[in-house]
């Protein structure tokens, strides 16, 4: 009786069912940490809230990135990975920094301000939108049948949430600027991180762009926020600056770029539009924030927008 015999050098058949689990392990991890990032990134725009109406945001700002950059740093050390960055990675990772956590950190802080947290964080998630857009001539993707679907519901879930407030919205217009101006350098940031190629991990990347983007941020707070009182703040907006510190940066920040490498762009950010209603419902819960029946029109769009993202990775 014979059996079956592979030509040398190339794969077998358990080899190929093998190849083929791994993959699909790999995308179900992937949709595991994009859903993680989902709910702890939605719930972190209250939480932001609660502790940026207490803590200057300079201050805040500078707080979570050196605390997030150190503990991903410091994981990393603890994994045994070296911490060195290879020469050429530096001025690329000086650029995305800039955009993905400078710029991005400090415009969706201040808009907090004049924006109550759901409906800020609606503005800031049309990230997925200006990223699809941006990869066209940067990344050279394609905008797929599927993805242009899910693009369109997603800005039917954002419109959804936006337009009903647009009278309100109009009488602060600095808050739409800066949500706007945050969301555009979070997708370019995004688009240039995938862009670049890259020889270190994805930890040590993330870790040492919190850590590079906070030195300027704690160089403005020491310079804007001098007279700061920090006796003065109240245990909740401590506990809101130590979550923001801990889940929002260090796990958000180093899942969202692992996001980003696993799919591309468009899915990924796409991935994540769910954040908005997430946002709205936890400000409702926290901070009392009205919710109306716009965002279950909102909800609807984005779960809709979510399954063509999900079942679509695999062909993509």
């Amino acid at each position: 009786m014979s059996t079956f015999k592979t030509a040398p050098g190339l794969p077998s058949p358990q080899d190929n069912v093998i190849q083929q689990k791994q993959r699909s392990l790999s995308h179900a991890g992937g949709i595991i940490v994009l859903c993680f990032v989902t709910l702890i990134w939605g719930v972190n725009w209250p939480v932001t809230k609660i502790a940026v109406m207490e803590i200057p945001v300079w201050t805040f700002r500078a707080i979570s990135l050196l605390v997030g950059g150190f503990g991903l740093l410091f994981v990393c050390a603890l994994s045994g990975s070296s911490l060195r960055l290879a020469k050429q990675e530096i001025r690329p990772i000086l650029l995305v920094t800039f955009f993905n956590v400078v710029a991005w950190q400090l415009c969706s802080a201040f808009g907090l301000f004049f924006l109550p947290s759901g409906r800020a964080s609606i503005l800031a998630l049309t990230m997925p939108l200006w990223a699809a857009l941006l990869s066209v001539p940067i990344l050279g993707e394609r905008l797929t049948l599927a993805t242009t679907a899910s693009l369109f519901l997603g800005l039917v879930a954002l419109g959804a949430m936006v337009i009903p407030q647009f009278s309100a919205i109009i009488a602060h217009p600095i808050g739409i600027v800066l949500m706007l101006a945050a969301a555009v350098s979070w997708a370019l940031g995004t688009v240039l991180f995938k862009y670049f190629r890259w020889t270190s991990s994805t930890a040590l990347l993330t870790g040492w762009q919190l850590l590079l983007g906070g030195i300027p941020v704690l160089i403005g707070a020491l310079i804007m926020d001098r007279s700061f009182e920090m006796r003065a703040v109240s245990s909740a907006a401590w506990l809101a600056t130590a979550y923001t510190s801990t889940a929002a940066m260090i796990f958000c920040q180093w899942g969202w770029l692992r996001v980003v490498t696993m799919f591309p762009t468009a899915i990924a950010g796409l991935g994540i539009v769910a954040i908005p209603a997430v946002g709205v419902i936890s400000g409702a819960l926290l901070l009392d924030e009205p919710v109306t029946g716009d965002v279950f029109i909102s909800l609807i769009a984005t779960m809709l927008a979510l399954i063509v993202v999900v079942t679509k990775p695999r062909k993509a």
